[in-house]
């Protein structure tokens, strides 16, 4: 397989940031050395087909049923499991392993433990709009523990797309479009998931995805395309891979997509030469699901054979849920199209990662001994509430307080109205893992018993999430995901405009499905269901005061509703204990510290919109706009809500910027500081974002790019000042020839509560 990239370019190991790169928790150099002799040893003693047999991961399932799983097991056919997750049934085919197959290698087992295992947080793009590593830290540790709980090893995630893409059903995944944040996040993910050391009883293993650039698919559509820039690659989109690995992660899942013409899969570029020489990557490569038969299908192999030859060529370990690997590599490996060696190098890595996760000393160590597995897998007492509702309140997005219409009062007459009110399955999320919709709190259940005794509150379901049949059926085709209310679209809204006059203020719960924001869910329409948006008409036409809670996976076009309602809080989907954690927000028994992790668009015809973009030779001048500039001339070019936005029940004002000096040299540092003081009336906190802009160089920087942020809580009256330390990393980037230099210069540093208002400050490097 050709590189997609011409032989003379070389692209060398690169800091994104210092503070991302601290040595991550690895073996020790003795244990390595132990885990590389077991492994070896074992090698030699096994078959070509036991090895084959360990880079196969199988989903249980109608294609592979218990009994035929018990027959691979016996011999040597399976190196993994995914989708089990209750002990009795994974411990029944740990016990065939050791008691059936020849060589006893313990099968370990994985899930997409995603946001949560049992009890279900914030989906990631609400856990990114935290900003908060602490809240992500809390999240981490809890589903690990849950997981392991479960007797599971590995999960598939943190997922560190980058995407730009709103359209794409995959953003409820991610952590939104930036680098930086979502390198964070996913370094946090990673380290508060695996602890100390995989192999630890409440811990499991990571496989961060999609490797790589799967939020970059062209027009947002699933499994589309990526054709992008090496410099957009390294600058934008690799790091969050990179950062996340060199935390410790274990294992990576490949992508789907193309990159540049090479699908991910047979892309050797990217899974050997980058992968593993250049970044030092030394866990497992997993494919995706059914992806090596994929290859046929983007025109790169002629037969199954081809596709199997080409992807462990490339430098795929474990194929998952198809039988490519074991009906094909034993007569390429007779042929000579593949070599032994590189089905030992596979082996070697899966055999590698087993080793690191304890199950040669133990493999049962995630299950425990015989007798000891839950009474009740889906006991309340397994679920871990409280720190739900605290993380999901910190997710939340205050977006619009017209006439400080936020928080409600707890006296009078309230009206919640709205298709996702009371929706259990919907509050979760997408890839909610083991989550039981019924132990989930609704809006309904949690604003319910937030004025019991003190306000009236009535309820109407108002719509449904769309009225759209061929939408309804492709949401509910594989489980009835979405009730749908046989009332007609009329009969529905009446009673909701009847509740409504009865109310002082009016809560509408709307947005999407679960359903609409996830996998194979990309929308080429991102506004609220044309059945919603009735609704809101109808209501909006009684005169009583709107507040829209939001739930969605992506970012929305809601310029019409944020026109017709006077509060709007982003909730995303909350979890297990969102309608608490909403219920909270909206009372103000929590205030809202929330910050955008994605851009809101004024329309979908201006995606991809994007904070740090880069500038133009004719950019567009809001206070004097001219025509031959870059803009849309039908509509306000700005977006409804910048990346980084997010009110708070008080008020945050910042000093000007001080540096500690005006120059920067490659060895020193600078510290560039403000002063945030609480100027409201009420506590809470705020995110205090740093920027940076490189005005001048060799080639065209983006207007700004995120390098720092703290969050802050203060009590009314108090200030504190934020210091944030910018080394020669914070400025260096990709230039034409791909080396990472940073370039001498004046530069611009901005600090601010969001991308849009910010303190500004220039300096200079040399």
């Amino acid at each position: 397989m050709k590189s997609m990239f011409p032989q003379a370019v070389v692209f060398p190991l690169a800091l994104f940031s210092a503070s991302l790169f601290a040595e991550p928790p690895t073996l020790q150099a003795s244990n390595e050395t132990q885990r590389d002799h077991f492994v070896s040893a074992l090698l030699k003693k096994m078959t070509l087909d036991e090895k084959i047999g360990q880079l196969r991961l199988i989903s249980v399932g109608p294609d592979t049923p218990k009994s035929t799983i018990k027959q691979m097991i016996e011999k040597g056919q399976i190196g993994a499991i995914f989708n089990t997750v209750t002990r009795p049934d994974i411990r029944i085919m740990q016990d065939q392993v050791m008691q059936l197959s020849r060589l006893k290698i313990p099968l370990f087992f994985a899930y997409d433990v995603v946001h949560g295992q049992r009890t279900i947080f914030p989906i990631p793009l609400g856990l990114a709009a935290s900003w908060d590593t602490q809240a992500v830290t809390t999240v981490g540790r809890i589903s690990a523990l849950e997981a392991a709980q479960d007797g599971l090893n590995m999960t598939w995630a943190p997922m560190v797309d980058v995407s730009h893409e709103p359209r794409w059903g995959r953003s409820s995944e991610g952590f939104g479009e930036d680098t930086y944040l979502t390198s964070m996040m996913g370094q946090t993910m990673v380290k508060a998931m695996q602890g100390n050391d995989p192999a630890d009883r409440n811990s499991v293993m990571t496989s961060v995805k999609h490797f790589a650039l799967y939020g970059a698919v062209e027009g947002g559509r699933e499994y589309n395309s990526v054709d992008m820039s090496p410099q957009q690659m390294f600058q934008h989109y690799l790091p969050p891979y990179q950062t996340a690995l060199q935390a410790g992660s274990g294992g990576v899942m490949v992508s789907l997509n193309s990159i540049n013409g090479v699908p991910a899969t047979a892309n050797r570029w990217l899974l050997t030469d980058l992968l593993r020489h250049q970044w030092h990557f030394k866990g497992i490569t997993v494919s995706d699901h059914g992806a090596i038969k994929e290859l046929i299908n983007h025109g790169v192999a002629s037969d199954p054979a081809d596709a199997v030859r080409i992807a462990i060529k490339a430098g795929i370990d474990m194929s998952m849920s198809d039988q490519y690997y074991s009906q094909y590599l034993p007569g390429l490996v007779k042929s000579g199209a593949v070599t032994a060696a590189e089905v030992d190098n596979a082996a070697r890595h899966v055999l590698n990662v087993k080793y690191d996760m304890g199950l040669f000393r133990d493999a049962y160590s995630h299950l425990g001994p015989v007798g000891s597995d839950p009474k009740d897998t889906n006991a309340e007492d397994r679920l871990h509430r409280a720190q739900a509702r605290e993380v999901a309140a910190q997710s939340l997005v205050l977006l619009k307080n017209w006439h400080h219409i936020l928080p409600l009062k707890k006296q009078g007459t309230l009206a919640l109205i709205g298709p996702l009110a009371d929706s259990q399955r919907d509050i979760m999320g997408s890839w909610s893992a083991a989550g039981v919709a019924k132990q989930s709190v609704t809006l309904l259940q949690g604003m319910r018993e937030a004025v019991a005794g003190k306000a009236t509150l009535l309820y109407a379901k108002g719509s449904n999430i769309t009225d759209n049949a061929k939408v309804q059926a492709f949401l509910n085709l594989y489980e009835p995901a979405v009730e749908v209310d046989k009332r007609s679209p009329q009969q529905l809204r009446d009673e909701a405009i009847s509740v409504a006059k009865k109310a002082d203020v009016v809560v509408m719960a709307v947005g999407e499905s679960q359903g609409m924001a996830h996998e194979a869910s990309s929308r080429s329409d991102i506004r609220l269901p044309k059945a919603q948006r009735d609704l809101i008409d109808a209501i909006k036409a009684t005169g009583k005061p709107i507040v829209l809670v939001l739930m969605n996976g992506r970012a929305l076009d809601i310029t019409q509703q944020d026109q017709q309602a006077e509060g709007i809080l982003e909730t995303w989907f909350s979890g297990t204990e969102g309608g608490h954690a909403i219920s909270d927000v909206l009372f103000g028994d929590a205030n809202p510290s929330g910050k955008l992790p994605v851009t809101f668009p004024r329309s979908v015809g201006q995606l991809p919109l994007y904070y740090n973009h880069l500038p133009t030779g004719r950019p567009y001048d809001f206070t004097h706009p001219n025509k031959y500039t870059s803009h849309y001339f039908d509509i306000d070019n700005s977006p409804l809500y910048p990346f980084g936005f997010g009110l708070s029940y008080t008020e945050f004002t910042l000093s000007p910027i001080s540096l500690s000096s005006s120059m920067l040299t490659a060895k020193g540092q600078m510290v560039a500081s403000v002063t945030v003081t609480n100027s409201g009336k009420l506590a809470g906190g705020t995110i205090v974002q740093l920027y940076l802009q490189d005005p001048v160089a060799s080639i065209s920087r983006p207007v700004k790019e995120l390098k720092a942020f703290e969050k802050v809580q203060l009590q009314p009256g108090e200030s504190k000042r934020v210091q944030f330390t910018l080394s020669k990393n914070d400025l260096s980037f990709w230039n034409q020839q791909m080396k990472w230099v940073v370039e001498p210069g004046q530069f611009v540093v901005m600090i601010g509560t969001d991308s849009v208002h910010t303190e500004v400050k220039s300096f200079t490097y040399q």
